[in-house]
């Protein structure tokens, strides 16, 4: 009888536990960290009524943080002396069986975590939106208790059942490819009523979606992916979370989210999107505070990341998935809407734990002065340093595209790309910013070009040559367009030929692809395979000529090496005058097509056949 009491006593007291402490992030740190302290956010009913403490030689709490919500406690540790382990910390208030402990664990660091190299510009990056590349796991296309179940191909905008052990299965294909890196869009759990598969509306910051896979899954893709050479480059979100979030039903602190009296009014207000504000002298405050304050739409909250414990949260959890997955870069997501200031602490921490680490900051402008304003090392009149590593080369991808849409004058065509290029110099590393045809927010490719075949491999293999980080969107190398609805996200994201058990095309395989597909598919696997050991690329002076009569040259050069890139726009046979180019030193030398094989000895004239890129090596 005794043994039965003692035992529902005990059950009680662990119900009584559970009932305190329902979240405490981040659920786990690591020892040697530069960051001397960690703030961990605890939650549970009416818990800023306890006393925190913690009994421990070398861990220290420092402070205590109470919120005007009594349901959150904020704890900040000095760490600097603590080794690995589990420790106690200890609850208490009045009445003796209040009272209680939670153990919380600091882990041991991977080895040489902190020299972990990010992508640079020998990488290409291979983007994916994970529902819509490979269903590996049917057991995990609807999740019980999920405010979306449904699974429909049909339907651009419903789940479509991609998981992590799609990409995880499909490494193999991806590293033949020649890629060195995968992005993926957000897999954290977006539990929303609808379009919950792109994976921009995070509902936990600290949870994979279960629809994905689980932890377990994403830390098997990326030890998978480190094993063949690939890096993996996580998604991030600093700007804003889903409206399903679970802080929105119990927010922390009166501004966790900016204009939140407002939303709890009813009320929401929606940003200006004048990304210019973050720079313009002459800006008003008005539109200043619109444009970073204001939410992305009304479905997605904006964080307030000027509240010093949410900075820190964010700070700190975007640590722990870097350590957690053994990440090899970050990309971010609407990186000007955020707190400029906050921003740049952001990517400063991170940076301290990791100074060979990666960020590319998603600036969407065709204005190079805009894009160049975010990059590391820049020479902003206002004094803003940003620590951000990389930005994303928007005003590059559209003169690639302006340039082979348009016809050929003095000012327009080809001229467009050379123009592009030259901006360069306002950029304080162009070799470290990320060039792309295309992703996941745009028209493909393929369609953004008229669904011209020799225009989109003159596109992609262009790109893939410069003096920049390389991204490729998935799909790309199968001619996947959006032309019956242009610009449509749903189907810009379509699924993957081959990803789904019974699709009648495999890209993964070439089953009844189209010629054109093989060929792109063909052309686009070998460039990128030459691209992988190609130090003139990687590294190499870049020199280009201004086009000429519908033909555009540029060479990549590096010791030995030397690159000829020839973008020609016309539809009938040309002889291209090569004494122009007699700076470059290649007379008499043979150089060989990447793509064909083919040897050709650079001579006095060199004959285009059709319209199209020739890719030309002195590698043998």
């Amino acid at each position: 009888m005794k043994n039965s009491c003692f035992l529902i006593l005990l059950f009680l007291g662990f119900s009584l536990y559970a009932q305190k402490i329902e979240r405490v992030e981040p659920p786990n740190w690591w020892v040697g960290m530069n960051e001397p302290q960690l703030e961990l956010l605890i939650y549970g009913e009416n818990i800023s009524s306890y006393t925190p403490s913690v009994n421990h030689a070398n861990i220290q709490l420092i402070e205590v943080k109470r919120t005007e919500n009594k349901n959150y406690l904020f704890l900040n540790f000095d760490i600097s002396k603590a080794s690995l382990g589990k420790f106690k910390i200890s609850f208490s208030k009045k009445g003796r069986r209040n009272n209680f402990t939670y153990e919380y664990e600091l882990k041991e660091r991977t080895k040489n975590s902190k020299n972990r190299e990010g992508f640079d510009s020998s990488d290409a990056i291979y983007l994916i939106t994970p529902d819509r590349f490979a269903n590996a796991d049917t057991s995990n296309d609807k999740v019980k208790g999920l405010r979306e179940i449904t699974i429909n191909r049909k339907d651009d905008y419903a789940r479509h059942g991609g998981d992590l052990k799609g990409i995880t299965n499909h490494l193999d294909y991806i590293q033949k490819m020649g890629f060195t890196a995968i992005w993926s869009t957000p897999v954290l759990i977006n539990d929303m009523k609808q379009s919950s598969y792109h994976g921009y509306a995070i509902t936990d910051l600290y949870e994979v979606d279960p629809r994905f896979g689980t932890l377990e899954d994403y830390i098997a893709l990326s030890k998978k992916a480190t094993e063949k050479g690939i890096k993996l480059i996580m998604d991030q979100v600093e700007n804003h979370i889903g409206s399903e979030h679970w802080w929105m039903k119990d927010l922390p602190t009166s501004n966790w989210v900016n204009f939140q009296k407002e939303f709890l009014q009813g009320t929401t207000v929606i940003t200006n999107h004048r990304r210019t504000t973050n720079q313009d002298r002459y800006a008003s405050e008005f539109d200043k505070r619109l444009m970073n304050e204001g939410w992305f739409v009304s479905a997605m909250p904006d964080l307030n990341q000027n509240n010093p414990l949410l900075a820190k949260y964010l700070i700190q959890n975007s640590i722990w998935w870097i350590e957690t997955l053994n990440l090899g870069g970050i990309r971010q997501d609407t990186y000007p809407y955020p707190d400029k200031e906050f921003m740049s602490q952001w990517a400063g921490a991170i940076m301290l734990e990791y100074p060979n680490f990666s960020i590319v900051g998603e600036e969407w402008s065709t204005n190079p002065l805009l894009v160049g304003y975010w990059q590391k090392d820049a020479e902003n009149k206002d004094g803003y340093r940003s620590n951000l590593t990389s930005t994303m080369d928007f005003p590059m991808q559209k003169a690639i595209v302006d340039g082979l849409n348009e016809d050929e004058t003095w000012g327009t065509g080809l001229v467009k790309i050379y123009e592009g290029l030259a901006n360069d110099f306002s950029y304080s590393k162009p070799n470290t910013m990320m060039v792309f045809p295309d992703n996941h927010d745009m028209s493909r490719i393929y369609t953004q070009l008229g669904e011209d075949f020799a225009k989109t491999k003159m596109a992609v293999g262009y790109l893939l040559m410069l003096p920049r980080i390389s991204q490729i969107y998935y799909g790309t190398e199968v001619l996947l367009s959006d032309a019956a609805k242009p610009g449509d996200h749903g189907l810009i994201r379509t699924d993957f030929p081959g990803g789904w058990k019974g699709d009648k095309v495999n890209a993964f395989t070439g089953k009844n692809l189209t010629k054109n597909q093989t060929e792109m598919q063909s052309f686009l696997k070998k460039v990128l395979n030459y691209r992988k050991n190609s130090e003139a690329i990687h590294s190499g002076k870049t020199v280009h000529f201004g086009p000429e009569n519908g033909v555009y040259v540029l060479f990549r050069v590096k010791k030995d090496e030397t690159l000829v890139v020839i973008l020609n726009k016309n539809e009938t046979p040309v002889e291209l005058n090569l004494e122009r180019f007699n700076e470059i030193s290649l007379q008499g030398r043979k150089l060989k097509n990447i793509v064909s094989g083919k040897i050709t000895t650079w001579q006095k004239t060199l004959k285009l056949n059709s319209k199209g890129i020739t890719i030309l090596t002195t590698k043998m």
